[in-house]
Protein backbone atom coordinates (compact mmCIF):
# COMPACT_ATOMS: atom_id res chain seq x y z
CA UNK A 1 0.00 0.00 0.00
CA UNK A 2 1.56 3.75 -0.96
CA UNK A 3 2.26 5.66 2.07
CA UNK A 4 0.81 8.64 2.89
CA UNK A 5 3.22 11.85 3.35
CA UNK A 6 3.41 15.08 4.70
CA UNK A 7 6.33 17.34 3.33
CA UNK A 8 7.47 20.72 4.71
CA UNK A 9 9.69 23.14 3.29
CA UNK A 10 9.93 26.97 2.17
CA UNK A 11 7.47 26.65 -0.45
CA UNK A 12 3.67 27.87 0.17
CA UNK A 13 2.64 24.96 2.54
CA UNK A 14 2.42 21.79 3.95
CA UNK A 15 1.89 19.19 1.21
CA UNK A 16 -0.08 16.12 2.20
CA UNK A 17 -0.13 13.09 -0.81
CA UNK A 18 -3.47 12.45 -1.89
CA UNK A 19 -4.94 15.51 0.01
CA UNK A 20 -3.38 18.29 -1.53
CA UNK A 21 -1.55 21.61 0.10
CA UNK A 22 -2.43 23.29 3.15
CA UNK A 23 -0.87 26.93 2.96
CA UNK A 24 1.40 28.16 5.79
CA UNK A 25 4.35 30.23 5.75
CA UNK A 26 8.20 28.16 5.72
CA UNK A 27 6.60 25.06 7.76
CA UNK A 28 10.16 23.92 7.18
CA UNK A 29 10.17 20.99 9.86
CA UNK A 30 7.18 18.95 10.73
CA UNK A 31 6.61 16.45 14.14
CA UNK A 32 3.89 14.26 14.78
CA UNK A 33 1.80 13.73 18.33
CA UNK A 34 3.02 10.48 19.58
CA UNK A 35 -0.55 9.16 20.25
CA UNK A 36 -3.19 11.83 19.15
CA UNK A 37 -4.00 12.82 15.21
CA UNK A 38 -2.30 15.86 15.63
CA UNK A 39 0.24 17.36 13.70
CA UNK A 40 2.80 19.93 14.89
CA UNK A 41 4.86 22.85 12.16
CA UNK A 42 7.60 24.97 12.65
CA UNK A 43 7.34 28.64 10.88
CA UNK A 44 10.98 29.16 9.82
CA UNK A 45 10.68 32.91 10.19
CA UNK A 46 12.39 35.61 11.97
CA UNK A 47 9.67 35.96 14.57
CA UNK A 48 9.18 32.10 14.60
CA UNK A 49 5.43 30.51 14.79
CA UNK A 50 4.74 26.54 15.85
CA UNK A 51 1.22 25.42 14.84
CA UNK A 52 -0.72 22.77 16.14
CA UNK A 53 -3.29 20.94 13.09
CA UNK A 54 -5.84 18.50 13.64
CA UNK A 55 -5.04 15.46 10.98
CA UNK A 56 -8.50 13.72 11.08
CA UNK A 57 -10.30 14.28 7.35
CA UNK A 58 -7.06 16.71 6.15
CA UNK A 59 -5.50 19.39 8.22
CA UNK A 60 -7.14 22.02 10.21
CA UNK A 61 -5.49 24.16 11.99
CA UNK A 62 -5.96 24.24 15.90
CA UNK A 63 -3.42 26.31 17.36
CA UNK A 64 -0.62 28.28 17.13
CA UNK A 65 2.03 30.42 19.10
CA UNK A 66 5.48 31.91 19.16
CA UNK A 67 8.42 29.66 18.83
CA UNK A 68 9.81 31.89 21.61
CA UNK A 69 13.00 32.88 19.21
CA UNK A 70 14.17 33.26 15.52
CA UNK A 71 13.97 31.14 12.54
CA UNK A 72 12.65 27.91 13.86
CA UNK A 73 14.03 24.86 12.27
CA UNK A 74 13.54 21.36 14.51
CA UNK A 75 10.30 20.22 16.83
CA UNK A 76 9.83 17.16 18.93
CA UNK A 77 7.41 15.71 20.99
CA UNK A 78 7.75 14.00 24.29
CA UNK A 79 6.53 10.28 23.93
CA UNK A 80 4.42 11.00 27.23
CA UNK A 81 2.74 13.61 24.54
CA UNK A 82 2.62 16.06 27.09
CA UNK A 83 5.38 18.28 26.26
CA UNK A 84 7.07 19.75 22.79
CA UNK A 85 10.39 21.49 22.25
CA UNK A 86 11.33 23.78 19.75
CA UNK A 87 15.15 24.81 18.27
CA UNK A 88 15.00 28.45 16.86
CA UNK A 89 18.38 28.11 14.87
CA UNK A 90 18.49 31.83 14.55
CA UNK A 91 19.20 33.16 18.27
CA UNK A 92 20.04 29.68 19.33
CA UNK A 93 17.19 29.94 21.61
CA UNK A 94 15.34 26.40 22.70
CA UNK A 95 11.30 26.01 24.00
CA UNK A 96 9.49 23.82 26.17
CA UNK A 97 5.90 24.27 25.66
CA UNK A 98 3.38 21.45 27.31
CA UNK A 99 0.59 20.01 25.76
CA UNK A 100 -3.21 19.25 27.04
CA UNK A 101 -5.08 16.19 26.55
CA UNK A 102 -5.79 17.14 23.41
CA UNK A 103 -2.65 18.28 21.67
CA UNK A 104 -2.97 21.86 21.41
CA UNK A 105 -0.85 24.11 23.62
CA UNK A 106 -1.37 25.12 27.12
CA UNK A 107 0.21 27.48 30.03
CA UNK A 108 3.48 29.77 29.53
CA UNK A 109 6.37 28.32 27.84
CA UNK A 110 10.03 27.58 28.96
CA UNK A 111 12.21 29.93 27.25
CA UNK A 112 15.82 28.00 26.64
CA UNK A 113 18.79 30.87 25.81
CA UNK A 114 22.05 30.58 25.60
CA UNK A 115 25.76 32.35 24.77
CA UNK A 116 28.88 31.08 23.29
CA UNK A 117 30.61 31.08 19.80
CA UNK A 118 32.79 28.72 18.07
CA UNK A 119 36.01 28.97 15.81
CA UNK A 120 33.94 29.73 12.29
CA UNK A 121 33.47 33.43 12.31
CA UNK A 122 30.40 32.98 9.98
CA UNK A 123 28.51 30.20 11.15
CA UNK A 124 29.69 30.38 14.82
CA UNK A 125 29.26 33.72 16.35
CA UNK A 126 26.54 33.44 18.68
CA UNK A 127 24.38 30.30 19.39
CA UNK A 128 22.59 28.30 16.91
CA UNK A 129 20.21 25.45 18.41
CA UNK A 130 19.40 23.06 15.60
CA UNK A 131 17.65 19.92 16.41
CA UNK A 132 15.74 18.75 20.03
CA UNK A 133 15.56 15.26 21.12
CA UNK A 134 14.21 13.74 24.32
CA UNK A 135 16.17 10.97 25.71
CA UNK A 136 16.25 9.00 28.87
CA UNK A 137 13.55 12.14 29.79
CA UNK A 138 16.06 14.70 29.00
CA UNK A 139 16.01 17.06 26.64
CA UNK A 140 19.13 17.45 23.92
CA UNK A 141 19.14 20.22 21.95
CA UNK A 142 22.32 20.36 19.09
CA UNK A 143 24.40 24.13 18.57
CA UNK A 144 25.98 24.36 15.94
CA UNK A 145 27.07 27.66 17.15
CA UNK A 146 28.67 26.35 20.35
CA UNK A 147 29.86 22.99 19.65
CA UNK A 148 27.77 21.23 22.21
CA UNK A 149 24.48 18.90 22.44
CA UNK A 150 22.65 21.35 25.44
CA UNK A 151 20.98 19.28 28.15
CA UNK A 152 17.95 20.48 30.33
CA UNK A 153 15.62 18.75 32.24
CA UNK A 154 11.92 18.26 31.50
CA UNK A 155 11.43 21.78 33.39
CA UNK A 156 14.35 23.25 31.79
CA UNK A 157 17.06 23.55 34.28
CA UNK A 158 20.12 23.30 31.86
CA UNK A 159 22.08 20.14 32.89
CA UNK A 160 25.77 19.45 31.82
CA UNK A 161 26.18 19.43 28.40
CA UNK A 162 28.28 17.34 26.05
CA UNK A 163 30.84 18.94 24.09
CA UNK A 164 32.14 18.31 20.76
CA UNK A 165 35.65 19.45 19.09
CA UNK A 166 35.80 23.13 18.03
CA UNK A 167 34.28 23.62 14.55
CA UNK A 168 32.26 20.56 14.54
CA UNK A 169 29.34 22.28 13.94
CA UNK A 170 26.68 19.63 15.08
CA UNK A 171 23.62 19.45 13.46
CA UNK A 172 21.63 16.30 13.14
CA UNK A 173 22.12 13.27 15.93
CA UNK A 174 20.77 10.30 17.34
CA UNK A 175 21.00 8.00 20.35
CA UNK A 176 21.44 3.97 20.74
CA UNK A 177 21.17 3.48 24.37
CA UNK A 178 24.52 5.07 25.21
CA UNK A 179 25.98 5.47 21.60
CA UNK A 180 25.31 8.69 20.41
CA UNK A 181 25.79 9.45 16.55
CA UNK A 182 25.97 13.39 15.30
CA UNK A 183 26.84 15.15 12.45
CA UNK A 184 28.86 17.80 11.73
CA UNK A 185 27.90 20.12 9.15
CA UNK A 186 31.30 22.45 9.74
CA UNK A 187 33.71 19.79 9.31
CA UNK A 188 31.54 17.03 7.28
CA UNK A 189 31.57 14.29 9.82
CA UNK A 190 29.96 11.82 11.65
CA UNK A 191 30.64 11.31 14.78
CA UNK A 192 30.42 8.35 17.36
CA UNK A 193 30.47 9.08 21.20
CA UNK A 194 30.58 5.97 23.28
CA UNK A 195 31.67 5.85 27.26
CA UNK A 196 34.57 9.05 27.11
CA UNK A 197 35.56 7.49 23.42
CA UNK A 198 34.97 9.65 20.38
CA UNK A 199 35.22 8.18 17.02
CA UNK A 200 34.93 11.12 13.89
CA UNK A 201 34.47 9.65 10.12
CA UNK A 202 34.31 11.41 7.13
CA UNK A 203 30.06 11.59 6.53
CA UNK A 204 31.20 11.14 2.57
CA UNK A 205 33.73 9.47 1.10
CA UNK A 206 33.66 11.70 -2.13
CA UNK A 207 36.50 14.19 -1.37
CA UNK A 208 33.52 16.93 -1.86
CA UNK A 209 33.03 20.19 0.33
CA UNK A 210 30.12 18.58 2.42
CA UNK A 211 27.19 19.86 5.03
CA UNK A 212 25.69 16.87 6.01
CA UNK A 213 22.63 17.28 7.04
CA UNK A 214 20.16 14.89 8.19
CA UNK A 215 21.11 12.11 10.86
CA UNK A 216 18.91 8.48 11.54
CA UNK A 217 19.74 5.07 12.66
CA UNK A 218 17.71 1.80 11.82
CA UNK A 219 18.90 -1.41 12.96
CA UNK A 220 22.50 -1.45 12.05
CA UNK A 221 23.16 1.00 9.76
CA UNK A 222 24.00 4.86 10.52
CA UNK A 223 22.03 6.99 7.89
CA UNK A 224 23.49 10.69 6.52
CA UNK A 225 22.20 13.12 3.85
CA UNK A 226 25.03 14.62 2.19
CA UNK A 227 24.92 18.27 0.97
CA UNK A 228 27.23 19.15 -1.85
CA UNK A 229 28.07 15.51 -2.43
CA UNK A 230 24.08 15.24 -2.82
CA UNK A 231 23.98 11.97 -1.53
CA UNK A 232 23.12 9.77 1.04
CA UNK A 233 25.74 7.81 3.15
CA UNK A 234 25.21 4.46 4.67
CA UNK A 235 27.49 3.60 7.86
CA UNK A 236 28.11 0.91 9.81
CA UNK A 237 26.58 1.80 13.61
CA UNK A 238 28.91 -0.16 15.05
CA UNK A 239 31.99 1.14 14.21
CA UNK A 240 30.97 3.67 11.38
CA UNK A 241 32.97 2.00 8.72
CA UNK A 242 31.12 2.37 5.32
CA UNK A 243 28.49 0.26 3.23
CA UNK A 244 27.42 2.52 0.68
CA UNK A 245 26.90 5.91 -0.64
CA UNK A 246 24.72 6.67 -3.33
CA UNK A 247 22.97 9.92 -4.88
CA UNK A 248 20.45 11.65 -3.46
CA UNK A 249 18.24 12.24 -6.51
CA UNK A 250 18.25 15.56 -6.87
CA UNK A 251 20.04 19.05 -5.30
CA UNK A 252 20.53 19.35 -1.85
CA UNK A 253 18.97 16.52 0.21
CA UNK A 254 17.93 18.35 3.43
CA UNK A 255 15.75 15.35 5.10
CA UNK A 256 14.88 11.90 4.54
CA UNK A 257 12.47 9.55 6.19
CA UNK A 258 13.15 5.76 6.48
CA UNK A 259 9.85 3.52 6.44
CA UNK A 260 9.80 0.40 6.07
CA UNK A 261 11.35 -0.61 3.15
CA UNK A 262 11.75 2.56 1.77
CA UNK A 263 13.21 5.47 2.16
CA UNK A 264 11.98 9.26 0.83
CA UNK A 265 14.77 12.22 0.50
CA UNK A 266 13.42 16.35 0.31
CA UNK A 267 15.75 17.87 -1.81
CA UNK A 268 15.40 20.89 -1.12
CA UNK A 269 16.97 22.57 -4.36
CA UNK A 270 15.64 20.76 -6.80
CA UNK A 271 12.28 20.49 -5.56
CA UNK A 272 11.33 16.98 -5.10
CA UNK A 273 11.16 13.94 -2.48
CA UNK A 274 12.86 11.03 -4.05
CA UNK A 275 11.71 7.51 -2.83
CA UNK A 276 14.06 4.57 -2.38
CA UNK A 277 14.03 0.72 -1.96
CA UNK A 278 15.96 -0.31 0.48
CA UNK A 279 17.75 -3.65 0.20
CA UNK A 280 20.04 -5.02 2.93
CA UNK A 281 19.48 -1.52 4.31
CA UNK A 282 21.17 -0.16 0.59
CA UNK A 283 18.56 2.76 -0.89
CA UNK A 284 18.37 2.02 -4.94
CA UNK A 285 16.54 4.55 -6.84
CA UNK A 286 13.08 4.05 -7.83
CA UNK A 287 12.33 6.55 -10.27
CA UNK A 288 9.91 7.81 -8.58
CA UNK A 289 9.84 11.63 -7.32
CA UNK A 290 6.76 13.46 -6.02
CA UNK A 291 7.52 17.13 -7.11
CA UNK A 292 7.24 19.84 -4.19
CA UNK A 293 8.53 23.33 -4.11
CA UNK A 294 11.32 23.75 -1.55
CA UNK A 295 11.14 20.65 0.22
CA UNK A 296 12.82 20.43 3.92
CA UNK A 297 10.88 17.68 6.08
CA UNK A 298 9.64 14.85 5.05
CA UNK A 299 7.08 12.62 7.40
CA UNK A 300 5.35 9.81 6.44
CA UNK A 301 1.89 8.71 7.72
Amino acid sequence: MKRHLYVGGYGPGILSTGEGLTRLASPSFLAPHPSLPVLYAAGELAQGWITAFGTDGGLSPWDERSSGGDSPCHLAVHPSGELLAVANYGDGVASLHRLDGRGVFTGDPIVLRHQGSGPDPERQQGPHAHQCVFHDDVLHVSDLGTDEIRRYSLDGAPLEPIRLPPGTGPRHFAFAGSRLYVAGELDGTVTLLEGGSLTTVPASASGETNYPSHLELAGDFVYVANRGPNTIAVLRADDLSPVAEVPSGGDWPRHFALDGDRLYVANQQSGGVTVFALTGGVPAATGEVIEVESPSCVLPA
